[in-house]
């Protein structure tokens, strides 16, 4: 192992490099996805760097001092094997070790060597695929009357109501994260409100890069009361894009596989959350797709 290798926070400079190695992993990023979390945590994103040059990355993010999350783990193909890998974990870790619990997303094949080092396996993750509007059902799946609520795009959303709504149903308040994710210039936003002014869900629509240079979305975070407001945003999102759509579900919703499969929506991979230390007890049953498998 070259002993030339540094580790040091992310730069702006670094950030379309970094992408890059993103989907060539197939991670499917959106265009300014590490931007956000660079923001959300400015001392938590790191590259590795062989001779000054980036090699590898590892986000360790902290929420607050309960909760934190890794993620966009990362070696280019020619520089593994070497240890390189080993010392971004160790440091992303060390970073984290006055946190309560840390949660991440694992590759089947991976489980294993997160086990190692104290994750327990909790649940999987499903990512699902829409090949564009056109095999989104032409009809309303759910035939419920919404009369009572207002579909509001983005820049009418008050941020409040929308963060409130966010903290009672994921596993940490993350309001720096959601305030930057959902003002992205990149993609759109949609919430549900009654006319008292109350969130009753919202989702965000991104374009993301494909391992084949195609145009992509990404649908994440969706958050909604029922599943018949899922399907009101997920059509609200989707709207006329006719190009490939992702989102990442939790298995632990016992509503959202059934939803989507009937929405034209079809499983394509699976990643499995895994924790070390004490797991969050929130309920996912109102969480349809999670913002991104690097922040959970």
């Amino acid at each position: 192992m070259d002993e030339n290798f540094t580790i040091r926070n992310i730069s702006n400079a670094d950030l379309p490099k970094v992408t890059g190695w993103a989907k060539l992993e197939g991670f499917a990023p959106g265009i300014d996805d590490i931007s956000t979390y660079k923001n959300t945590d400015k001392q938590g994103v790191w590259v590795g760097c062989l001779n000054n040059i980036p090699v590898g990355s590892i986000a360790c993010v902290k929420y607050n001092t309960s909760y934190g999350f890794l993620g966009l783990f990362i070696v280019k193909k020619e520089y593994r094997n070497r240890g390189y890998g080993v010392k971004l974990w160790k440091h992303g870790l060390n970073y984290l070790k006055d946190i309560d619990c840390i949660g991440l997303e694992a590759a089947p094949i991976r489980i294993h060597d997160y086990q190692k080092w104290g994750f327990k396996k909790s649940s999987v993750t499903n990512r699902w695929k829409l090949n564009g509007n056109k095999n989104l059902p032409k009809f309303n799946f759910y035939k419920d009357s919404h009369s009572e609520f207002r579909v509001v795009p983005g820049h009418q959303i008050s941020s409040e109501a929308v963060i409130l709504y966010d903290s009672q149903r994921e596993p940490s308040p993350r309001p720096h994260f959601l305030n930057d994710w959902l003002k992205n210039s990149f993609g759109l936003v949609k919430a549900i409100m009654d006319k008292n002014g109350m969130c009753h869900g919202f989702g965000r629509i991104r374009p993301c890069l494909l391992v084949d240079d195609k145009k992509g979305w990404r649908i994440g975070p969706l958050l909604a009361d029922t599943p018949p407001l899922a399907e009101l945003l997920i059509r609200e999102l989707v709207g006329d894009l006719d190009n490939e759509i992702l989102l990442d579900c939790s298995g632990l919703n016992p509503y959202a596989n059934y939803l989507l499969s009937n929405l034209g929506f079809h499983q394509i991979s699976k990643t499995f959350r895994m924790y070390k230390g004490t797991q969050p007890p929130t309920p996912m049953n109102q969480v349809y797709g999670l913002a991104c498998l690097e922040l959970g």
